[in-house]
């Protein structure tokens, strides 16, 4: 009951948060890293496979979608499809590889993979090198509905992530979902039982990379450009922060993660300058030069205060939290 009161407060928050005063393109920027998190926990936190090349999925369905939309004159909707697919295919390429190793393995064959999708994207043509794609408009959705209102946009945003992650759940708490939690606690007792353990992961490994997709695509609609900071290793090590610091294996964390991180990629230059005036130490207006810094004591403070993230810990402590 709890839980129910809180998910559909936390909807009405975003259905209202335009109107309250919040900034839409803020607001979907964190939703769409919520999705990319969302995916990769799905990977991570219910599979237990860590992969450290989830950029190449966000990367490919963004600079597919940006092609598709500047030189195909794709819709909206037909670019943001393309590009998913796109991911969800080089996550089928990908997972065949990937799935027949374990562990540390696994993690540097899926970095291997992505680096090598990194310098197919530097070198190819269509992906204009160290440029990127730059003025990819908005379009209209269906021919009808002009995204150019950020308005508009936010709610066509927040209709896909909410369904995305909604799918998510639905797949978690499917029998399917339930034999890749049991992979994740014992892989030699699910192959013991008779599953095809190797499918299942494929199969894990194809939906997460799909998902990952639709965030990079959805997010180089909401931006107009796309770059190969999307597709480099660092994408891949913010969605693991973002999803440990939320709370790995629950769902509201890749939510709660993406916002405390892309939060302070956008408003720690403001809060440095609020407090160096406030306090008059003038070292907290170079808070905005020192992202990375704070980010790095925020996850070490994570690690030794909320090993298991902070939904975590809190689903962990309170008991009306906890899984039925």
């Amino acid at each position: 009951m709890f839980k129910k009161v809180f998910y559909t407060l936390l909807l009405a928050g975003l259905i209202t948060a335009p109107w309250v005063g919040a900034y839409p393109v803020f607001v979907m920027k964190v939703l769409c890293f919520a999705l990319f998190a969302a995916a990769f926990n799905l990977l991570i936190g219910y599979t237990g496979l860590l992969s450290f090349g989830h950029a190449m999925f966000f990367g490919m369905a963004g600079y597919v979608t940006a092609y598709a939309i500047q030189s195909m004159h794709a819709t909206p909707e037909l670019g943001i499809a393309s590009g998913a697919v796109a991911a969800l295919l080089l996550g089928l390429l990908a997972g065949i590889f990937a799935i027949r190793r374990q562990g540390i393995y696994f993690a540097m064959v899926t970095l291997a993979l992505a680096q090598m999708v990194y310098f197919v994207f530097l070198q190819a043509p269509f992906t204009g090198g160290e440029d990127g794609l730059q003025g990819i408009a908005r379009g209209r959705l269906f021919g009808l509905v002009d995204l150019g209102s950020d308005l508009r946009l936010y709610y066509v945003v927040l209709a896909v992530t909410g369904l995305s992650i909604a799918l998510i759940t639905r797949i978690v708490h499917s029998p399917f979902g339930q034999v890749l939690i049991a992979i994740r606690e014992n892989e030699p007792r699910a192959v013991s039982l008779g599953y095809d353990v190797d499918r299942y992961k494929l199969l894990a490994f194809i939906l997460s990379a799909g998902l990952a997709g639709l965030a990079g695509a959805m997010k180089v609609v909401l931006l107009g450009f796309e770059t190969l900071s999307d597709a480099r290793w660092e994408m891949s090590g913010l969605v693991i922060l973002i999803t440990l610091v939320g709370g790995m294996g629950t769902q509201f964390g890749p939510l709660l993660g993406a916002f405390i991180l892309v939060s302070l990629e956008e408003r720690l230059g403001d809060i440095g300058t609020f407090l160096a005036s406030t306090t008059g130490i003038g070292w907290f207006h170079t808070l905005g030069e020192s992202v990375t810094i704070v980010t790095g004591l925020i996850f070490v403070a994570c690690v030794l205060l909320f090993r298991r993230g902070i939904v975590g810990e809190i689903v962990a402590r309170i008991p009306a939290w906890r899984p039925g």
